[in-house]
């Protein structure tokens, strides 16, 4: 028998809940019910139930996807372009809810998820939760120095007078390693403009646990089993009772 979905996972994945604390408050509070019957926290959800929130069902997308785009660069990440430049989505399946998790501007490249699960899309895009995303820079001015580069982790303020700080920075030939747990618009290149080192190339490398690897621009893949479990990990942390490392100390 299959073990099922932890009920607060269940509704944050479909939507009703923004947090798994926010989830079991709504449990706590009586206000959830499986099969009819007020749940308590420590039920799991299994295909078939029936799962209401204050009365509204609550239900998982059908078929949760998540895609991993190589953007390149040209592209806007939009499904309709003002400006009349090429969208992500002519590169893209055509599926229902079809979202992107972020943004790259126009002229960035690299790794672009997409998904249909608003939940998963809140918990890597908002700082709060600390997703990383990786990025590799390259400025026309070359490699900045390390002392240079440590001042984007302390943080530097803009000339628009908002502060940014980068969580590691890190030189790279050519550039540098730039990651973040946060995705301001154009941050990156403001970050290594205000150090002197304005950006020639920028490419998002990683997100999360996904990497682009190898992937061709302008190619999409379907992420794998275990790259969608890696994924969840990393945006909602592990289930509550998931049993310690074998090599773990009892």
């Amino acid at each position: 028998m299959e073990e099922g979905l932890r009920l607060q996972k269940y509704l944050v994945l479909a939507g009703a809940a923004p947090s798994r604390r926010k989830a079991e408050e709504l449990i706590r509070g009586g206000r959830v019910t499986v099969n009819g019957a007020v749940a308590r926290l420590g039920a799991r959800v299994h295909p078939g139930d029936e799962v209401r929130v204050g009365g509204r069902k609550a239900e998982l997308p059908e078929r949760r996807v998540v895609l991993a785009l190589h953007k390149p660069k040209g592209y806007e990440t939009t499904r309709t372009s003002r400006s009349g430049a090429p969208t992500v989505y002519e590169l893209l399946p055509e599926l229902p809810g079809l979202h992107p998790v972020g943004r790259l501007d126009r002229d960035s490249e690299g790794l672009l998820l997409f998904t249909n699960d608003g939940a998963l899309t809140q918990r890597l895009t908002h700082p709060r939760y600390g997703v990383k995303k990786v990025y590799r820079v390259w400025s026309r001015k070359g490699t900045p120095p390390s002392d240079l580069l440590r001042k984007l982790e302390r943080g530097v303020t803009l000339k628009s007078g908002v502060r940014v700080q980068a969580l590691k920075a890190r030189p790279k030939e050519g550039g540098a390693v730039i990651t973040l747990t946060e995705g301001k618009k154009r941050e990156v290149r403001y970050m290594m403009a205000a150090i002197g080192y304005p950006v020639e190339r920028l490419v998002r490398v990683k997100m999360g646990p996904i990497r682009l690897g190898g992937q061709k621009p302008g190619t999409w893949r379907e992420l794998s089993a275990s790259e969608l479990g890696a994924l969840d990990r990393a945006a909602f942390g592990p289930e509550e009772d998931e049993p310690p490392p074998r090599s773990a100390k009892r």
